[in-house]
């Protein structure tokens, strides 16, 4: 933090400027990574070295500049020293009085910077310079760092609104917006309410205080909701996918140390082998060498061929039992490879289910282009209305101007009683202009109830999504445990083929203990052949054993398929379901448009009225004049009145 002092007071040496107390304490005093000159009060020549000392700082974070009173000049040396910094994320410009010339900057600023992430611009007058927003706006569309902006108290009107909610299509990364207690008022709500739906990645923002109705407040609201629900799906989305990825990640490590073990246990068997290849060698020297000693007798010459066919018998068997060793895990092998291809065609199935719901959801995009067409037809038709009733007014007042210039000049009583009328005409045509705003509000919630409706249709596909993928999910967590069992179970036969070998390796031994002892041969080569049998009786139930587990395997991947035939079915009823809530949404829509040609039906009976009402007040007003003629002429005016 030092360095940034001696920095400062380096740069102002340079440009000839004194250093600020209030800033050399600040900078005394600084936290690590934070800045805070809130409430100082920055001269152009402060700002201009800040923004000199910001363009090479890469330690600062946050930097706060609250209720400074930046001048324009000082604001827009600040921001181009912020353009080129790369680590400040969070800046707060709260109560700057920031005008036409910093909303430029601000625009520059965002366009250029690629590291702040929040930024407060709370009491400041950014939307009274309608062009230097629009600029603002253009940076704030540009920019792919942003999450938080706060533009709270800021005179934006409901232009302003539209350029925000054009600078809200093209962004993608801000997530939350505040815009708290401003002028947006009706138009303003409904351009944010259309850019909403192009914009994914808003989850929050905030209208109060804006003079906006109830509904269009509620589709904002909707909309936030339905993003919120978006980002955690696809937040959990991502955490399956990583936790997927380490599954199979692991799986594939455990199915290499698998590899290699056997790759190992095969090397033993050929040593092993190799072993035995030398201790027949010796044995068949040993029987030469006794058959050349003339001491032995007959009896020795016979034991020994007797060993001899033993020991052929029980090498036999060996690799008789080796052969079914290599064909159980060959088959091991199939059946996980079959798994693998059914993992790999369920995926196939999950991915072509996705496609659909994305073809769905593309129709449901026309669907709201046509809804918006739609909305703009009636706006303009309501804009035509609007300039009738204009046109309507202006040749109401030129007619009062010309009673007026005629009867100005005779008659003063007569001039206050058009005045008097003019008046009743204005309240008539406010009292109209209510029951216009009136027929755009049912407007305006017949619009919001189409969204509520698009959004609950767009929530049931979601829920339909989440549950094919949790049944595909816990499939496949079946088959995984499926693979586990085969795998234990593989261990299991490698472990007996283990115990077998090590059987065969204490009767090798027994017979050269045999050859030692050549006078218990002929009882031991009975137990020999009893615990022969013995083994051959546990291999058979060993292989009925693994006969039963594999047809037990095989009914439940037949269960499986039947499972992902319902599915199938259950997918078939969900876009029937589709088909039923298109064809309710486009009869819905019929019915919106009748109640359009009704409502359009009774603007016309009020125009009939109001013509009738003004024909009224033209008898009235004749009626009023002779009256006063007959007055000022000296005449009685029961005489003149009207007949009743």
């Amino acid at each position: 933090m030092e360095e940034i002092r001696r920095s400062y007071s380096r740069l102002c040496k340079e440009s000839g400027a004194e250093p600020q107390e209030a800033v050399l304490q600040q900078l005394h005093q600084l936290p690590r990574g934070r800045l805070d000159l809130a409430t100082q009060s920055l001269t152009v020549d402060t700002c201009r070295v800040l923004g000199k000392l910001l363009h090479d700082e890469a330690t600062l974070k946050e930097l706060v500049l609250s209720d400074c009173m930046l001048s324009e000049e000082g604001s827009t040396l600040l921001f181009q020293g912020l353009c080129a910094n790369t680590t400040v994320q969070h800046l707060d410009l709260k109560g700057n009085n920031l005008r036409a010339t910093g909303a430029k900057a601000l625009g520059k600023l965002l366009r250029q910077n690629k590291s702040i992430q929040s930024l407060t611009l709370e009491w400041n007058n950014l939307g009274m310079w309608e062009d230097a927003f629009a600029t603002f706006c253009g940076g704030v569309a540009a920019n792919s760092t942003l999450r938080q902006l706060d533009l709270r108290n800021n005179q934006i009107s409901h232009k302003g609104a539209e350029e925000l909610a054009l600078a809200l299509k093209g962004n993608t990364t801000l997530q939350q917006l505040d815009l708290r207690w401003n002028n947006i008022g009706l138009l303003g709500g409904r351009a944010l309410v259309n850019c909403l739906p192009s914009n994914r990645t808003l989850w929050r923002l905030d209208l109060a205080g804006n003079n906006i109705p109830g509904d269009v407040l509620r589709a904002v609201d909707q909309a936030m909701d339905h993003n919120q629900d978006r980002l955690t799906a696809f937040r959990e989305n991502q955490a399956r996918a990583t936790i997927l990825s380490k599954e199979v990640q692991h799986l594939q490590e455990e199915k290499s140390k698998q590899f290699l073990d056997l790759m190992e246990t095969i090397d033993k068997q050929r040593e092993e082998m190799a072993r035995n290849s030398r201790l027949q060698m010796t044995e068949a020297a040993l029987v030469l060498s006794e058959q050349k000693a003339q001491d032995l007798g007959e009896l020795l010459t016979t034991a020994e061929q007797e060993r001899q066919s033993l020991s052929q018998r029980q090498e036999k068997e060996r690799k008789l039992e080796q052969q079914e060793a290599a064909d159980r895990e060959s088959r091991l092998l199939r059946d996980l490879s079959a798994a693998n291809e059914k993992n790999l065609l369920l995926r196939s199935q999950v991915d072509e289910l996705e496609r659909k719901v994305k073809s769905q959801q593309e129709q449901l995009f026309l669907t709201r282009q046509e809804l918006t067409n739609s909305s703009a037809e009636l706006k303009i038709r309501a804009i035509q209305a609007e300039e009738r009733l204009d046109v309507e007014k202006r040749r109401a007042k030129q007619n009062m101007e010309d009673l007026e210039k005629l009867h100005s000049k005779e008659v003063d009583h007569m001039t206050r009683h058009l005045e008097e009328s003019e008046r009743a005409m204005q309240e008539r045509i406010q009292r109209l202009e209510a029951l216009r705003l009136s027929l755009e509000e049912e407007l305006s919630r017949m619009k919001t109830a189409v969204l509520s409706e698009r959004g609950q249709a767009e929530e049931e596909l979601i829920k339909a999504r989440n549950q094919a993928r949790l049944e595909e999910q816990h499939r496949l967590a079946h088959l995984e445990e499926k693979i586990r069992l085969l795998a234990q179970a593989r261990d299991e036969a490698q472990a007996t083929c283990l115990q077998q070998k090590q059987m065969v390796a204490e009767a090798q031994t027994r017979a050269s203990q045999l050859n030692l002892q050549m006078e218990g041969q002929q009882r031991r080569l009975e137990e020999l052949q009893q615990e022969l049998s013995s083994k051959d009786q546990e291999k058979a139930a060993e292989v009925a054993r693994v006969r039963v587990g594999l047809q037990e395997q095989m009914g439940r991947l037949q269960a499986d398929l039947v499972a992902q035939e319902v599915l199938r079915e259950k997918v078939a009823a969900l876009e029937r379901q589709l088909k039923v809530v298109g064809s309710e949404h486009r009869e819905a829509l019929l019915d919106r448009e009748s109640e359009n040609a009704s409502l359009r039906e009774k603007l016309r009976l009020k125009e009939a009225e109001i013509s009738r009402i003004r024909d009224e007040e033209a008898q009235r007003a004749s009626f009023l004049q002779n009256a006063v003629l007959a007055y000022v002429q000296g005449s009685p005016l029961r005489a003149l009145s009207p007949p009743k």
